[in-house]
């Protein structure tokens, strides 16, 4: 089968899944097209201009099945490459424009949230990433189209989730790496937090609870990882000065690169903690979970999908001082236990990894080259 996949905003969690879907697949002939994740407003709109101009003879090939995320304007792309419409089409959701946090850099435009509504109309398949990622698309099309004043058809949202399901992007098998039991790790709680360096993903939230732990003298070493980028939330600053005057608090700073690397000190962590205030599916908490750490984690967003109360604190995203002292009482159990000798066994995420999910992708594929006989 010949498989066209579009990747428009082509930013690490994107490009971890698409190489995944074709590593995965090797028997499918692939040809991919990606654009850098980078000048948003411009990307999400202008992707259909600059591959039908720049890519129209990788685009007029001959495909059975044409694979595009979310952020492919793939209602244009069809109507700039006429050949493309009759190709069946998944439009694979790794997050939805109607549920992200407002930002200072982002433009107060409808256009992102009409591109995708588009997109998923043009598309004869929708793969969300978590059901909250899918519910919030919903919703939020079925809002955005109550605000319209006239002309507005029935029925859209009820279209769209009859043609959608839920398909996380899965988590490689070495991720599941043997792991040294919980019992035998030994010196103070090992905390994890492995985010992006940006706002959305609760840089303060993180602040304050370190500040907590220290305060109330919790006996624990945090590891700060994750992607950095030049310009970052003046937290980060903040907290690795607080980290240094405290000798033994910090145990690794910023990005790991090797893979490898990355998840042995994953293996050597207690706890994985998000304080994000945006994830449609917490890739990095779910890799911290494979690798043995407990998940401490909001009860927001997309955790309650994988995660049951005890793993879940309560979210306050009014009152972040309320938040961080819920989240501090969950460490200072856990660093309790802990030093008790007590294992701290995660909750299984063995459903997420490929092995697991790559029938349900080929089925997938599949059938939707059958789409337009059916």
């Amino acid at each position: 089968m010949r498989i066209l996949l579009l990747s428009a905003y082509d930013a690490a969690s994107h490009r971890r899944w698409r190489e995944g879907l074709v590593a995965q697949f090797p028997e499918h002939d692939w040809r991919v097209l990606t654009l850098p994740a980078r000048h948003f407003s411009w990307r999400i709109r202008g992707n259909s201009l600059t591959w039908a101009m720049s890519d129209r003879g990788v685009l007029e090939q001959d495909y059975d099945l044409l694979v595009a995320t979310s952020m492919v304007d793939l209602a244009t792309l069809k109507g700039l490459v006429p050949k493309l419409a009759d190709v069946p089409s998944i439009a694979y959701f790794h997050e939805n424009q109607f549920a992200y946090p407002t930002s200072a850099r982002q433009f107060d435009s409808v256009d992102p949230q009409m591109v995708t509504l588009y997109t998923a109309l043009a598309a004869d398949r929708l793969a969300f990433n978590s059901e909250y990622n899918r519910s919030t698309f919903l919703d939020g099309v079925e809002a955005l189209l109550d605000r319209l004043p006239d002309a507005v058809p029935a029925g859209v949202a009820e279209a769209l989730s009859a043609n959608s399901i839920v398909l996380p992007v899965p988590l490689e098998d070495a991720c599941y790496a043997p792991t040294p039991a919980a019992a035998s790790k030994s010196g103070p709680l090992h905390v994890i937090w492995n985010h992006r360096w940006e706002y959305d993903k609760g840089p303060d939230r993180l602040l304050a609870v370190v500040d907590r732990l220290l305060v109330r003298e919790v006996q624990f070493e945090i590891s700060v990882l994750g992607q950095c980028f030049r310009e970052q939330p003046e937290e980060f600053a903040t907290l690795r000065a607080r980290l240094d005057d405290q000798p033994g608090r910090l145990r690794r700073w910023g990005f790991v690169e090797n893979a490898d690397e990355y998840r042995a000190l994953l293996a050597s962590g207690d706890v994985v903690l998000s304080t994000s205030i945006h994830d449609f599916q917490g890739l990095a908490v779910l890799e911290g979970v494979a690798a043995g750490c407990l998940p401490v984690v909001p009860d927001r967003l997309c955790y309650a999908d994988w995660f049951s109360d005890p793993f879940l604190y309560a979210s306050s995203l009014e009152d972040i001082a309320s938040e961080a002292d819920a989240v501090a009482t969950a460490l200072q159990q856990y660093a309790n236990r802990h030093e008790a000798g007590e294992p701290l066994v995660p909750p299984s995420v063995e459903h997420l990894a490929w092995s697991t999910l790559a029938e349900r992708y080929q089925t997938l594929l599949l059938d939707t080259t059958g789409v337009r006989g059916r």
